[in-house]
């Protein structure tokens, strides 16, 4: 049996420090730009006045599905849900007549009930179809890539989103299965291929983790998604607006560091040494990581590390400590 929606529970990521950092203002408008189950959503909404507004959205068309469902029959003024990626965040709020928001939510990667469901190929725990969409009704399955491309891509793909020393080695066993007639059809097919080309792996992880994290990555085109999502978002949030992300690994905690960096930096124009500099279009507020006691409860959550930010032009004092309990 390939369980229930009940049984692959999904247990939010800081849940109260995410609604803790993004809600300033609770009559305003917020996006949570990745559903999921709903944890955020529903905190969020646990901290909003009767004239606060949040539209989530959500690219797995089971977690939209999940949302409309547990909205109905309670209806709730201040919701709604749409199905769409991310970085197409500025269509769905145009198509809301939404010009500004208050702060924006991102949880990135792979929810506990697409990973627990063998159905949507993501885990190579379980056996299920080579999948690894986050919306498969769209785009190509990690088994049509892994069918198509040649060993160059595949191993570019596994070494620069899996960071995974041995990509070339798993490529020609990839390329070598396809010229026997042998295409790799199952998560345990691709789990198994890396398990004789990968020579060693660190304690206590699988072979084919780095392997699987990559082509989903690729499939999903996570890290153009997540770059294009926070300039949509930066160009949708008003003044003191909160961006908060929540990212699981250093590809993409990477990505939004640099974004936050960017453009919390004081733009000098050395053609004009003399002239004053343009305000920072942000102030970084810091980051924050899984208690201790989270992740002992929640094993998934260790990677996780959440950043915040404020939209500027807004009054605040250079140096001065915010009130998140975040680190720099």
């Amino acid at each position: 049996m390939q369980g229930s929606e009940a049984t692959w529970q999904h247990r939010t990521v800081l849940l109260h420090e995410a609604a803790d950092a993004l809600v300033w203002n609770p009559q305003g408008t917020y996006l949570d730009a990745t559903y999921g189950r709903g944890g955020h959503s529903r905190e969020v909404l646990a901290r909003l006045a009767p004239q606060g507004r949040l539209l989530a959205i959500d690219r797995d068309p089971e977690a939209v599905a999940h949302a409309r469902s547990a909205t109905s029959g309670v209806a709730d003024a201040r919701f709604s849900v749409e199905h769409g990626s991310f970085k197409g965040l500025a269509q769905v709020l145009a198509g809301r007549g939404i010009t500004q928001i208050d702060g924006v939510l991102m949880d990135i990667g792979v929810s506990s009930p697409q990973i627990d469901n063998p159905a949507r190929g993501f885990s190579f725990r379980s056996e299920g179809p080579l999948d690894m969409r986050m919306d498969p009704t769209r785009g190509f399955s990690a088994a049509e890539f892994l069918a198509s491309a040649t060993e160059h891509d595949i191993a570019q793909v596994i070494r620069h989103h899996g960071e995974e020393r041995f990509a070339t080695a798993i490529a020609r066993a990839v390329l070598a299965r396809r010229a026997a007639g042998q295409p790799l059809l199952t998560t345990r097919d691709l789990a198994q291929l890396v398990a004789g080309a990968v020579r060693t792996r660190e304690a206590g992880q699988d072979p084919a983790t780095r392997t699987f994290q990559a082509l989903r990555i690729h499939v999903n085109a996570e890290l153009d998604e997540l770059s294009q999502a926070l300039d949509a978002a930066l160009a949708h949030l008003g003044p003191q607006g909160r961006l908060v992300v929540i990212s699981f690994h250093s590809l993409e905690d990477r990505i939004v560091k640099r974004f936050i960096t960017q453009y919390s930096r004081e733009a000098f124009d050395r053609r004009v040494p003399m002239a004053t500099p343009p305000a920072p279009l942000l102030h970084a507020l810091g980051r924050v990581k899984p208690s201790v006691a989270e992740v002992a409860a929640n094993p998934r959550a260790r990677s996780a590390v959440m950043r915040v930010a404020e939209r500027t032009p807004a009054p605040w004092v250079r140096g001065a400590s915010s009130n998140l309990g975040v680190q720099p």
